[in-house]
């Protein structure tokens, strides 16, 4: 393991626009635990959730094209990690899943290759990794010798959502039974809540033209979280998050008795519990403002 890990960042599109705090958080965190996060200079997008045909190779073009890049930055030494690391729980099923497909597939990778032939053959050499795994691989222990001010009467649900585990050979932990994020929520002084939602879907892009699925998936996960006696959700996916914290203003337009509960990205527990300022954390780019709940507990 490396004392310091300098590593091709790929942020994706929204930590661009409007999950800004999830960036900033991690990228300031990870300096604090010794990950260098290099944005690739010329990333574009995933393309978002890969297609379940099996005639899909354009699909996975724009995949490639970034494995490109972050071999390239191996190449000239702007790295000392070879891995791309990833925040955005759907970029990561996206690259991931793609990564696996061209490198199991001579066939497909060469198509690809041949059809970007403006850019350098793909050789395979790059593993996508999430933050989550990067945190598990330096330690949780060692997470937790960091932290300067532990969340210790916190309460948190750990939101894993659809695309963090599934399916199996992409994963970041057992589907059925993970507990990555459960030991991140150790590591930084707070306590993992059990709960029944963890896993289920919070109605994806239904929130674009079918908002009531959205409601009452939401609405359903959140109320699940109270009863588990949660001060708040943490997840990895600003789609989860916005449909999670966002939603919120419909869901108690609907149920006027509705309680709300603060979702943050999980990067911003940990840029808290590792004692930097607010500026790196964005608490003020939530719906439900979480402020009060950390006044509470005494946390800012």
């Amino acid at each position: 393991m490396k004392d310091n890990i300098k590593i091709p960042y790929f942020p994706g599109c929204t930590l661009k626009t409007t999950a800004k705090n999830f960036e900033i958080s991690a990228i300031e965190a990870g300096k604090k635990i010794g990950i260098e996060m290099v944005e690739m200079p010329k990333w574009n997008c995933c393309g978002v959730v890969s297609s379940l045909t099996s005639d899909d190779l354009m699909k996975h073009v724009a995949p490639v094209r970034n494995f490109v890049h972050a071999e390239e930055m191996s190449e000239k030494g702007t790295v000392n990690d070879s891995r791309m690391l990833i925040l955005c729980s759907m970029c990561f099923n996206t690259m991931k899943n793609t990564n696996r497909r061209v490198k199991n597939n001579a066939e497909d990778m060469k198509s690809i290759n041949d059809f970007m032939y403006l850019e350098k053959d793909y050789e395979g050499k790059v593993e996508v990794v999430h933050y989550f795994e990067l945190l598990k691989e330096i330690g949780f222990d060692k997470i937790a010798e960091k932290v300067t001010k532990s969340l210790k009467d916190m309460k948190i649900a750990p939101y894993y959502g659809c695309m963090l585990l599934r399916p199996k050979e992409i994963g970041i932990d057992n589907a059925e039974a993970p507990a990555i994020i459960e030991d991140f929520i150790t590591s930084v002084g707070a306590e993992p809540v059990n709960w029944d939602a963890k896993g289920r879907c919070c109605g994806s892009y239904h929130t674009v033209n079918n908002k009531d699925i959205v409601v009452n998936l939401a609405k359903g996960i959140i109320e699940n979280a109270h009863r588990s006696g949660a001060d708040a959700i943490i997840t990895s996916c600003p789609l989860c998050a916005f449909n999670l914290d966002n939603r919120q203003k419909l869901i108690m337009e609907k149920d006027p008795n509705f309680k709300t509960m603060p979702v943050f990205y999980f990067t911003q527990l940990l840029a808290l519990a590792l004692g930097l300022e607010e500026k790196f954390i964005g608490l003020e780019d939530h719906y439900i403002d979480p402020k009060e709940l950390l006044k509470n507990k005494n946390l800012i």
